[in-house]
């Protein structure tokens, strides 16, 4: 199997530094592209992300993957469901590999939120890895 562009959605979380990281080191090993995503949800508007923050996030991870050998390319999509908005990327720009983070949500937290990860993995057209989020603490917390 040829990778060629790996897909990989960041949300500015705790977790997407190691995970750009895992990223950026299979996508420079393979000579594949990096595409990181990050999808915009409608909210309020005292809510946004000001459109600088956002670039500088993007510019963070961006030089990141870079350093780590890795050829990137950056998207912001706006849409009301993120797990839709990653498989349509993958598709519009076609990924051979889509690399996503798994926050761990277990439980009521899980039912109530839903699990983007979990929809990409079962409806994206291409091979997926889920990445679990490094441990904060040595104990999880179930819900």
């Amino acid at each position: 199997m040829t990778i060629a562009t790996v897909l990989c959605p960041v949300d500015f979380s705790e977790a997407t530094a190691p995970l750009v990281a895992y990223a950026a080191a299979l996508a420079a090993g393979t000579h594949a592209e990096l595409r990181l995503l990050h999808v915009l949800e409608p909210q309020p508007v005292l809510e946004n992300l000001p459109d600088v923050a956002l670039a500088q996030q993007l510019a963070h991870y961006h030089a990141l993957a870079t350093a780590a050998g890795a050829r990137v390319s950056t998207a912001v999509v706006h849409a009301p469901d993120v797990a839709q908005a990653i498989v349509a990327e993958a598709r519009q720009h076609p990924a051979d590999l889509i690399v996503i983070g798994a926050h761990g949500r277990t439980g009521l937290n899980r039912f109530l939120m839903g699990s983007t990860a979990e929809t990409v993995v079962r409806t994206a057209v291409c091979v997926t890895l889920l990445v679990k989020s490094p441990a904060a603490t040595p104990y999880r917390a179930s819900a």
